[in-house]
Formats: C-alpha cells, structure tokens, sequence
C-alpha cells in the first residue's frame, strides 16, 4: 500500500502520483493519461480540504504473504525504561516490547460515469476547479470522514466520557469474567463495548456479552492479542462498587460553559495515559461548536495565520486540542453524538486508487469513466488509549 501523500522538504504535505495505481485507456486514443489526471486531481482536492491527514497518521509497513496477499502491519512499541546508573556499573540491556496489528483497507468506493465526450472530459480534467472534480472529491471527502469519525467504538475502555452506570454492587467470576448484579443494577444490551471497572481491579475491561438485566461478560480490552475473549481480573467478592462508563449521553446547553467539564475530562483521560500535549485533535459538528465558542477557554483561528487548515473546518483551540467542525460527527441529537477526540498517533489510516481509466461502452455510443478507490484504517491495541470521546445532546 503506498502513501497517497508524503512530505516535502518544507514539512507539508504532497500528492505522491504513484499511488494511482493504473490507468487503462491507450494514450495514442484519449490523451496523456486522462483517468490517472483526473484520479490525481480528484485526491489534490481531498488533501486540501480533508481532515483525515491532520487526525490520522500513515505508520505502517506494506508486506506481501505467501500466495501475494497484501498485509498492512501496524507496529508499536512498547516504553522503555530509563535506568540507575553510577560510574563503573555494568548496564543491563533490554529488549523493547514491539507489537503488531494488521489493517485491511476493506472500504471499496468506485467512481463510473458517462463522459459526453473525450474532449469535454479533458476540459473538465485540465480544470482542477472544475465542478465534476469539486463533486467527486467532496463524495469521497464525505465518505472518508464519516468512517473515521465512526471509529468511536474503538476507544480505549477508561477513555469515554458520558454520564457512567454505578448502581448496585457486583462480583465477578475468575476466568470467565462473568459478572453479577447483587442488588438493584439494571443492565442493557446498549452497554455492550463499554468499559467495565470494579473496586479491586488495577484497570479497565471490557463488556463483551449482554446476558440479562443483572448478567454481563467482561472481558480483557484487546483485539490484537493472539486470544481474545479472555478476562484476567481475578475474581470480585460480591458486594463490590463498580462503574460502566459513559452509559448515557449528557445534555449539554448551547451558551452555557457546559463543555468546558467535559473536554477537560477527555483531555485528563490522555494526560493520565501519557499521551503527547501536541498533536492533540477534536471534532465536534455545528451543535458541539456553538457550545464551545461561548467558552472563556475558547480560542477562535484566526484565518491569516491558519490558512492552511481553516478550509479543512479548523475553528480554533480548546483545552489544548486543535479543533475542526465537520458534520459528519456519528451519532444524532436525540440518542447523542460522539464527540471524537485523540492524538495523531490514534488511528492508522492507508488508502490508493486501484484504478482510474476511461473505457468505451459496451451496448452504448460513447465513453466513461471508472475508477476504484480503497481505504482503511486501524487503531491497535497499544493506541487506543491515545483516542478519547464525549456522548452527548446538545439544545
């Protein structure tokens, strides 16, 4: 999988032109290249205008297996220690923990259309401005930021924020994590995927199975493990306290500095977890940007100084992230919305035309375009607490 953009040497970022992969009308017949020119177009656009490059990082490794599948690898590595030293004392070295997580690019997006004619496709192709570009590019635009955006669930358990599930008191079986309401707790299939922390447990888990209203499964919060489905929490007495995070969305009020508690509360999820102050992100839609731009802490973009990220829906600074409006925020107003937040070292993000060409009809007069775009992302295990997010309503 290449890399659609690399940097140059000034540190911004550029199309890389080899990641259209073919092209296959016969140049002798339509030109130089048209369907690679307009594949090229179609994504100088999208980086101009996407999020995605600013949220999402390109760290991971192509490999080809055996049989010539294709294999994405994303690798992280554990902490290292700094060690005690004094003069003379011989050094122990360690051996980094490294991990591995394979993102499949399954999303599958194709452009085809008729083209009236070769020489008015050309015109449209050779225009960068014009509106058959400006369209495709905002579909796939619009394609690609309501995926990421909806990689909500993905969060790491401990990192949402919300109104958390408390009542009653559990216990929790050794090995098979399944876990008991003692009193008057009500669970629901909704709180499935979220996380799960009784008094006595040193992290958070994962709720892996709804069983009943007094019944849940935990599990260990790892997909990438070679075993999944385990849970290693040892056993919870009966009696024990207990939270299930962000189990309900809060009602924020427009105008009030309501967000104000609940950014810093994202923002206190990354500092306990260690994550870099820079290159922290928030996208919020036009609901969660009219309860942030009434904030004291608010600090609008001033477009001359921004220039470059203001049209990719920058609107300024809170709490320490940099924050974009887009309208493609999951969720809705009346269960909520999930506002996603994180660091660029979160998700994983690879994508490249397969094909891009201008082909004739077959039982038609005439020509068209077609073309065949992959994306997709991944946030490994190790990653997931550098993503955070808020659920919510907004009036």
């Amino acid at each position: 999988m290449c890399r659609l953009v690399t940097r140059n040497s000034d540190g911004y970022l550029q199309l890389n032109a080899g990641c259209i992969i073919s092209a296959f009308e016969p140049a002798s017949s339509y030109g130089t290249n048209l369907g690679e020119k307009y594949a090229a177009n179609v994504l100088e656009r999208y980086f101009e205008k996407s999020v995605q490059p600013l949220i999402t990082n390109d760290d991971y490794e192509k490999l080809v297996s055996s049989g010539g599948t294709e294999k994405i690898l994303v690798k992280t590595f554990g902490d290292l220690n700094i060690q005690a030293y004094t003069s003379g004392s011989t050094l122990t070295a360690e051996t980094p923990s490294e991990s591995e997580a394979e993102l499949d690019p399954s999303e599958q997006k194709a452009y085809y259309f008729k083209i009236p004619s070769i020489e008015k496709f050309e015109d449209y192709v050779n225009d960068p401005a014009s509106k058959l570009i400006e369209r495709a590019e905002s579909q796939l635009r619009e394609g690609v930021d309501t995926y990421i955006l909806g990689l909500y669930a993905d969060v790491g358990s401990g990192n949402r924020v919300g109104t958390n599930y408390t009542t009653g008191t559990v216990s929790v079986e050794v090995t098979s994590g399944i876990v008991y309401s003692q009193t008057t707790a009500v669970w629901t299939e909704a709180m499935e995927g979220l996380g799960f922390k009784a008094t006595g447990h040193t992290k958070w888990y994962r709720i892996e199975t709804y069983t009943a209203a007094t019944h849940i499964v935990i599990e260990d919060d790892s997909d990438d493990a070679a075993t999944t489905g385990v849970y290693s929490g040892g056993a919870i007495a009966a009696g024990t306290a207990y939270v299930i995070e962000a189990a309900t969305a809060v009602a924020i009020t427009i105008g009030t500095t309501d967000m104000d508690t609940y950014v810093a509360k994202m923002a206190l999820r990354l500092d306990e977890n260690k994550i870099p102050k820079d290159n922290r992100w928030l996208v919020v839609n036009a609901r969660g940007a009219a309860a942030i731009k009434t904030s004291t802490s608010y600090t609008p973009a001033v477009e001359s100084a921004y220039q470059d990220v203001v049209q990719k829906g920058m609107i300024g600074w809170f709490m320490g992230f940099q924050v974009f409006q887009n309208e493609q925020v999951a969720g809705n107003n009346t269960t909520g919305y999930y506002i996603l937040a994180g660091h660029k070292s979160a998700i994983t993000f690879a994508m490249e035309f397969k094909e891009s060409g201008v082909e004739d009809l077959i039982g038609d007069f005439g020509k068209a375009y077609k073309g065949l775009i992959v994306y997709g992302a991944k946030i490994a295990d190790e990653r997931r607490k550098a993503l955070t997010y808020f659920w919510g309503t907004f009036t």
